[in-house]
């Protein structure tokens, strides 16, 4: 029982209190790659240790059932708890109606989840089939279809094959360059399999909607995903061409590479850390402080079920 409780409560203690340390270190996505990184860490690590105590859980109660059965009785009545009555059957019958229902409400949480996520994909390769279907093919760009539509949009759809979908109202207001980069984005996205890490986050998020980890954790996902895109096309098309992309796409009107400059005071913040990118030595000190959170993370699970296994 000691173990269960202290895993359980490392896992809670988790996912209540380390979003807001982490939301402090990924805000301005200075180190994105990495940031994305510490959320799945702490993720992972929460995930762990739920399902180790759960584990130790189950095992305390199938080895110390008789004891189990007089704690449960003593904590409702008392030292008025008599022998007689937590080894009656009508008690045991009880303490076993209440373990079977917390199974069942952990499987239909497991089970709601692999839905969630089956569901997911199905809708993803039916898009990704219906857009290779209706668009065109893009000339020179592999992959990518273009749908007729007037809002400049471009978006990846896992599949197989996966497809990156560019509307006609976004090849009408970007030039060679800029689509190149919007590409590049995209394919960014797919190699890294962004797709994956929003899928999973977001069940997560709909199977334990009450815990702030779960909850934070697919937005601040989907915004270092993307963040981690925008560096992977600045290294291969340059960070004008993204910039110029960026800001043409979020206002439907062509954007001169030049005229960035005066555009600068009011943007979001992928623009922002675009045109004014991270001194060297703010990434180095963003950069350690992520990778000490997910050490610490990965350290911490590993001592917490070592130490609750001896305890079991």
């Amino acid at each position: 029982m000691s173990a269960a409780l202290l895993t359980a409560g490392y896992a809670i203690a988790v996912a209540w209190w380390l979003p807001r340390l982490l939301a402090r270190l990924t805000a301005a996505g200075v180190s994105a790659r990495l940031g994305l990184m510490a959320w799945v860490a702490a993720m992972a690590s929460v995930l762990t240790c739920a399902m180790a105590a759960v584990q130790f859980l189950v095992n305390a109660a199938i080895a110390n059932w008789p004891w189990l059965a007089e704690a449960v009785c003593r904590s409702v009545t008392g030292r008025a708890c008599a022998a007689a009555v937590y080894r009656s059957a009508v008690f045991e019958l009880a303490l076993s109606v209440a373990a079977v229902v917390a199974a069942i409400t952990a499987a239909a949480l497991a089970l709601r989840y692999a839905r969630r996520v089956r569901g997911a994909q199905r809708r993803t390769r039916a898009h990704a089939e219906a857009a290779r279907i209706t668009g065109r093919s893009l000339s020179g760009a592999d992959l990518a279809v273009v749908l007729d539509d007037p809002q400049p949009a471009a978006y990846c759809v896992a599949g197989r094959p996966a497809t990156i979908v560019v509307t006609s109202g976004a090849i009408a207001v970007l030039d060679a360059a800029q689509l190149g980069a919007v590409l590049a984005h995209e394919r960014a996205h797919l190699t890294s399999r962004h797709h994956l890490l929003l899928t999973l986050t977001r069940g997560l998020a709909a199977s334990f909607p009450g815990l702030p980890l779960f909850t934070q954790g697919p937005a601040e996902v989907a915004r270092l995903a993307e963040m981690c895109a925008d560096d992977t096309a600045a290294r291969h098309v340059g960070r004008p061409a993204l910039l110029a992309a960026l800001l043409t796409m979020g206002t439907g009107q062509p954007v001169p590479t030049a005229a960035l400059a005066a555009t600068a005071g009011a943007v979001a913040t992928r623009v922002e850390r675009l045109i004014d990118p991270p001194c060297h030595a703010r990434q180095a000190r963003n950069g350690a402080a992520l990778i000490a959170v997910a050490v610490a993370l990965t350290v911490a699970t590993c001592l917490i079920t070592a130490f609750a296994s001896q305890l079991a």
